[in-house]
């Protein structure tokens, strides 16, 4: 059996003919579709949520159309509520919305499990994007090998996001430049490769592709990765929302059953909605701590 394995990227300082070093920080990209954006309601979180965790960083790049500038601008900064839908960042400020994602508990959850170890986190998702080509329509698409219009994609503004995110040497801004070991990948999409029969039965293969391609770029074979399972509200006239969501659940299981490295986050089944598509404020917060969870346990095995 492969063993999870976290490689680490070092990026010095080179004072005179000794390096020094700042902190060394746990990275974990978080990517997908719009239960990745979050639509979690600022309004609604707990006080001790609204308050930036000690020891943990976060990048985040504003979302981009397909054939749009490949940029990947954003700016490391202290995980607040706000990277939900809606968020934006030019580079040098970032503009936060009244949403947020599994960001918040996520982070919070992995120091608590790895003995208060930074962390840092990259975030790139598209609400409505897919990973079949043919699932994309206006929203976008994760296929590198996506060559429509300008033949931009959702990988691409992902692989942007990594460079500009990875090219700033002192995160913090301590003075010192830092450590980042890639530890691990979020995946939280499905529901658009859902709506056909043809294309949710490829799932599997496109899913298992596009998470070695994402391993490749944080340069990390066995990287673990977690994948949250798709669900149905059911709030639709035939009581289904997607109507081959079954075929995709059973590729995301296929998915991780056969990868020793990945894990499958089932307690979405049990979520309540905020709208016919998205989960409510709730179930971001515990989504954030199972991913957590589930992370953890890929990274302690042996």
């Amino acid at each position: 059996m492969k063993r999870c394995v976290a490689a680490v990227i070092l990026i010095v300082l080179v004072a005179g003919l000794s390096p020094v070093y700042g902190t060394v920080y746990k990275l974990y990209y978080l990517g997908g579709q719009s239960n990745m954006d979050g639509y979690g309601s600022v309004g609604e979180l707990p006080g001790g949520l609204k308050v930036p965790p000690e020891g943990v960083l976060i990048y985040q790049s504003s979302a981009a159309d397909d054939n749009s500038p490949v940029n990947g601008a954003g700016k490391w900064s202290s995980l607040l509520p706000g990277h939900g839908r809606g968020f934006k960042s030019d580079g040098v400020t970032n503009t936060y919305s009244d949403r947020f994602g599994v960001e918040l508990t996520l982070a919070r959850r992995l120091r608590e499990l790895n003995g208060s170890r930074p962390v840092a986190l990259l975030k790139y998702s598209k609400g409505g994007t897919s990973i079949h080509v043919d699932a994309a329509r206006y929203f976008g698409c994760w296929d590198p090998d996506f060559d429509k219009g300008d033949g931009v994609n959702q990988y691409d503004h992902f692989l942007a996001t990594l460079r500009r995110a990875m090219s700033v040497r002192d995160i913090d801004g301590d003075g010192q430049d830092d450590m980042l070991v890639p530890a691990g990948i979020v995946w939280m999409q499905g529901e658009s490769d859902a709506g056909d029969e043809t294309i949710a039965r490829q799932y599997e293969a496109n899913l298992k592709r596009l998470m070695d391609l994402v391993r490749a770029a944080l340069r990390v074979d066995d990287l673990p990765v977690v994948v949250g399972r798709i669900s149905d509200s059911g709030k639709d006239d035939d009581g289904q929302i997607w109507d081959y969501g079954s075929v995709v659940r059973r590729a995301q299981a296929d998915f991780c059953r056969k990868d020793a490295c990945a894990a499958l986050v089932t307690s979405t089944d049990g979520y309540g909605y905020s709208d016919k598509w998205h989960y409510d404020t709730v179930g971001y917060i515990d989504l954030g701590i199972r991913f957590a969870d589930a992370l953890h346990t890929l990274e302690q095995k042996k």
